[in-house]
């Protein structure tokens, strides 16, 4: 997940421009991008559109940010996405251990109700003083838990820390690195949100890269190339990838929908990750030809 791009959920217009795009992940956002009174039907928009035959076939990791716990659209944001299909479900302003079990429990609740057998996993955001101080236990509180995601603006504008210095956007990376890597979960990058600042975006995303992290969150997507670019796999990689791909098609035939390769387990978020991977390898080197 070199590149995962937010589209509002109130853009119907633009949910199959992303998909067709270079980004690796389609983040639709149903939290901060949509106004209160368009929630319902930026949540109507993104659940139909999830399941659509071009989105379920579509090499890339699929989210939704839904909204926070503390919202009255948490429940219905899980019960519309339960059984789509989703690579990962993104959960917002999470602070707690208890936040991540009570999401969970939501989950299972909508899963049992819609007699859905595959679980979604969660990317869990990491974006307030105490969610950061906590990072580890929270990444750790769920094996659903597959990730952890980093928001700089909620973590550092509220209490006047300068997004622009390095030292600063380094500690926070650094520390979200070290609780994901104890937890044993990916770490993406945070949104870089001054879109014609492509220098800034590059060392950012180079430093996270440095740091160990998967990826980058865009926002626009003259982003992503920017991101992909700074990411790019390495050999091991790349055949890491391919091996999981080769992997798939004997298990998903045998109705099996997680399966080992080289010794890790491996599951839809892990899968279309590998496709992605694949399909933008063979596609560049397609277009050099």
């Amino acid at each position: 997940m070199r590149s995962k791009l937010f589209v509002p959920g109130t853009r119907p217009e633009l949910f199959g421009k992303a998909l067709a795009g270079a980004a690796d992940a389609v983040s639709f956002d149903l939290e901060d991008a949509v106004p209160e009174d368009r929630k319902d039907q930026a949540r109507a928009d993104v659940a139909a559109f999830v399941r659509t035959d071009a989105a379920r076939a579509a090499a890339k990791l699929l989210i939704v940010r839904i909204n926070a716990l503390d919202t009255p659209h948490f429940e219905r944001d899980v019960d519309a996405l339960a059984g789509a299909g989703l690579g990962l479900l993104n959960l917002p302003k999470t602070e707690y251990v208890e936040d991540v079990r009570a999401a969970v429990a939501a989950l299972e609740r909508a899963e049992t109700a819609h007699g859905v057998t595959t679980p979604v996993r969660l990317l869990v955001n990491i974006e307030t003083p105490r969610g950061l101080r906590d990072a580890a236990a929270i990444a750790s509180a769920h094996p659903r838990v597959a990730g952890l995601q980093l928001g700089l603006a909620d973590l550092f504008e509220p209490h006047g820390i300068a997004r622009r210095d390095a030292a600063n956007v380094h500690a926070a990376l650094f520390a979200m690195r070290l609780a994901a890597a104890q937890a044993g979960v990916f770490a993406v990058d945070a949104a870089y949100a001054d879109i014609h600042d492509e220098e800034g975006f590059r060392a950012e995303a180079a430093m996270a890269h440095r740091l160990g992290y998967v990826g980058k969150s865009c926002i626009h997507p003259r982003q992503v190339a920017l991101a992909n670019a700074a990411f790019r796999p390495g050999d091991d990689e790349i055949e890491a990838a391919r091996r999981i791909v080769a992997s798939a098609g004997d298990a998903l035939s045998r109705g099996i929908g997680a399966f080992v390769v080289d010794g890790r387990m491996i599951d839809l978020p892990f899968l279309k990750r590998a496709q992605a991977l694949v399909a933008s390898v063979d596609g560049a080197q397609g277009s050099s030809r």
